[in-house]
């Protein structure tokens, strides 16, 4: 039985790649999703409506995104000055103290390190998570767009149930980028929202009918992500790291069965007879996946491979210099000259994501206007550019807070 997994017509293969181990597990993933839904005791109606999922996504997300780096510094602090970490409701927490004249340098010692960590941390999640958005992307195309979200959605849910784990029973805080970089082996959100816009394009009819509603998911994430980041603050002071990580865990458990269960398929399923629905040869393992690629560029034309390639470009170098600099943003804050505390932190972070209510009322009024979406993509960039200078430059909370609002305004 366990020979047979490695076997191909037969024949025993002994060379089996690192993606060709990946795609069989996605292909079986895939195919356990489906025989447990045509045995599922729900039997109920199925419904084309992945919004709830990406609500439920935003605001189990922003609930811990803003205290994974407070958690990490507080801990590295515990760690590196054998003391507990100072809380305070204004900014003479930076201040130095009388018994310690080495206050300062604690603060840049626990701070480098506290980046050091991000930086490991971004690059063992980012690096997969954009490889593996390639190629789930890639096999959605034939195998469905549900494997997209339904990935990422587990992968998140390692990721909280490991940080909760090392929380509630102080672990190792560096077993957090092992966390980091298993769940980037199951997508990122990168992932799970071009999953969920790739399934809201095949529901709609027109190119404004789409626009218009995944401008409205953009509204939804802003709204839900910045409530969760508002009450992050309060939450960390009342009940400490552990309850937030457990009500998103549970969150993100509710999703899972919802995306699992309840969410419709909108591609049609392969046939198994060998051959594809447009009556192409259907090729068996990584080759199948890197046939879908190569098609991507074979039948375009010279224009549309140009794009592509520009596209692939552009959408790279913008999530790592992003990634990269909103990583660093909790840090920047929680250090001289702003001092933030963690109420302050929870409302940057939620006026960081509010203004996708300002997305949506502008992607809509540019649309209604004829504006080319190349135009609104250029002027979306262009925000985050002008928010990472201010933010990089801000010595005060009100020039913070414009930065913050810049960085997301057209996002």
């Amino acid at each position: 039985m366990y020979s047979s997994a490695f076997e191909h017509d037969g024949q025993p293969v002994v060379n089996i790649t690192v993606f060709e181990c990946y795609y069989r597990a996605i292909t079986c993933l895939d195919r356990l999703f489906k025989q447990g839904l045509q045995f599922s005791p729900l039997n109920m109606k199925r419904l084309y409506l992945v919004e709830p999922v990406v609500a439920l996504y935003a605001f189990s997300s922003f609930l811990i995104y803003p205290l994974v780096q407070q958690y990490v510094y507080r801990r590295l602090w515990q760690q590196l000055t054998n003391t507990t970490y100072p809380v305070s409701d204004n900014t003479s927490r930076c201040a130095p103290s009388n018994s310690s004249s080495n206050h300062t340098n604690f603060h840049k010692e626990v701070q480098k390190q506290a980046s050091m960590f991000s930086l490991y941390s971004e690059v063992l999640s980012t690096v997969p998570s954009l490889i593996v958005t390639l190629l789930l992307v890639a096999y959605s195309d034939r195998g469905g767009r549900k494997i997209t979200i339904i990935m990422p959605l587990i992968g998140t849910l390692i990721y909280t149930t490991t940080f909760l784990t090392v929380s509630f029973f102080e672990l190792n805080v560096y077993l957090l980028i092992g966390s980091s970089f298993l769940s980037a082996m199951f997508g990122g959100i990168s992932t799970f929202l071009g999953g969920c816009f790739a399934y809201i394009a095949d529901l709609c009819q027109d190119d404004r009918q789409k626009t218009l509603r995944m401008a409205g998911v953009d509204m939804m994430i802003g709204l839900l992500s910045g409530l969760a980041a508002i009450s992050t603050g309060y939450f960390l002071r009342a009940a400490g790291f552990n309850w937030p990580f457990l009500t998103s865990a549970l969150c993100q458990c509710l999703i899972l069965m919802y995306a699992v269960f309840i969410l419709a398929e909108t591609v049609k399923k392969t046939p198994a007879n060998g051959s594809n629905l447009d009556g192409s040869p259907q090729r068996p393992g990584l080759r199948q996946l890197i046939f879908g690629l190569c098609q991507i560029f074979a039948r375009a034309s010279y224009r549309c491979k140009t794009v592509l390639a520009l596209l692939m470009i552009i959408f790279t170098s913008f999530t790592f210099a992003y990634i990269g600099g909103i990583s660093l943003v909790t840090l920047y804050e929680l250090n001289e000259p702003l001092c933030w505390t963690e109420i302050l932190i929870g409302y940057g972070s939620a006026l960081s994501t509010t203004v996708f209510l300002t997305s949506f009322l502008g992607v809509s009024a540019f649309t209604y206007c004829g504006v080319p979406q190349l135009l609104i993509v250029v002027l979306g960039i262009l925000s985050v550019a002008s928010g990472l200078i201010m933010v990089a430059f801000a010595k005060t909370t009100v020039l913070m807070f414009l930065g913050e609002y810049k960085l997301l305004s057209y996002n």
